[in-house]
């Protein structure tokens, strides 16, 4: 075959047992037309019980059997497409654009951090240009729980996210693979789903003890400045807005633990005010478009 760049992206093809189907379906429309003879060449006489019961019957049979004729456009020859993702990325991953994915909450007893944080790292290792990936968490119940588990995710991912590339994992997230019953496929595969489910554990413990006290630990608070929009947290309802760029994908220097780029991560908690009604996840992903509206626009300008 020619270069990568004149590959097919998807191949059709034509499903099996096709002259089977078309002979059933010929014997079952040989069927209907005799139905509709029978209903025809027997329609009682005027004045006879049941005349237009029977008529009525007919008109039934002959509407069924049009519609269930018209059906089988699509299933006469019956075809499958399949896709060649590989190949859509070799030809086109240059010009690929930027995707922002969005990641909803709204309250960490409800939605633990834990499955929040999951979600988003499942979405941070997809097989996508990490340089046009940016994933927005939009925290509408303003949590410090969930801020403190997205920063422990984001640490994280420097060890998920090259796992995921080498070994092709399936699924993406963390805790859905390592509660599937798939065996590693050789022994270095082992060794390195040992340490990044170990990784994962001690992860998953600091965030659901922090959970139960309903406290951030100290070491941390104390280590990411961020925490201090908190300071004047009044209630889930009534805070302002809290923004803070957990990964920043523009800085070269941020990189995994094989030194390749990370997609942007960002936090987000919009203003809550009592008295203005706030629409709920609706309102929080209005805001959350806005503001990257807003950011896209300051960059071009």
């Amino acid at each position: 075959m020619g270069s990568d760049e004149y590959l097919p992206l998807f191949e059709t093809r034509r499903a099996k047992g096709r002259v089977q189907y078309r002979l059933f379906v010929v014997s079952v429309f040989v069927g209907i037309c005799l139905i509709w003879i029978h209903r025809v060449s027997h329609i009682p006489r005027k004045g006879e019980d049941g005349r237009w019961g029977w008529i009525g019957l007919l008109g039934a049979e002959l509407w069924f059997g049009l519609y269930w004729l018209l059906t089988q456009a699509h299933r006469w020859n019956p075809v499958y497409r399949c896709t060649f993702k590989d190949r859509l990325s070799q030809r086109y991953e240059t010009d690929l654009p930027k995707v922002d994915i969005f990641v909803c909450t709204a309250d960490p007893v409800i939605e633990p951090p834990v499955m929040v944080i999951n979600t988003v790292l499942s979405v941070m290792s997809y097989d996508y240009p990490p340089e046009k990936l940016s994933v927005y968490l939009s925290d509408d119940g303003g949590s410090d729980l969930t801020y403190y588990a997205l920063l422990e995710a984001s640490h994280f991912a420097k060890h998920w996210l090259p796992f995921c590339k080498k070994f092709k994992v399936e699924p993406r997230s963390p805790a859905a693979y390592f509660n599937s019953s798939d065996d590693p496929l050789d022994a270095n595969q082992s060794k390195e789903l040992v340490l990044i489910k170990k990784l994962y554990e001690e992860m998953e413990s600091r965030i659901e003890n922090a959970t139960k006290l309903a406290r951030i630990p100290e070491e941390a608070r104390s280590k990411h400045k961020g925490f201090s929009q908190w300071d004047s947290y009044s209630s889930q309802r009534d805070h302002g807005t809290i923004l803070q760029i957990i990964i920043d994908g523009r800085e070269t220097n941020v990189t995994d633990k094989d030194g390749f780029v990370l997609p942007t991560l960002v936090y987000l908690a919009r203003e809550k005010r009592p008295q203005h009604h706030h629409n709920f996840k609706a309102g929080a992903m209005n805001t959350l478009v806005m503001c990257i509206l807003a950011d896209k626009m300051t960059r071009i300008f």
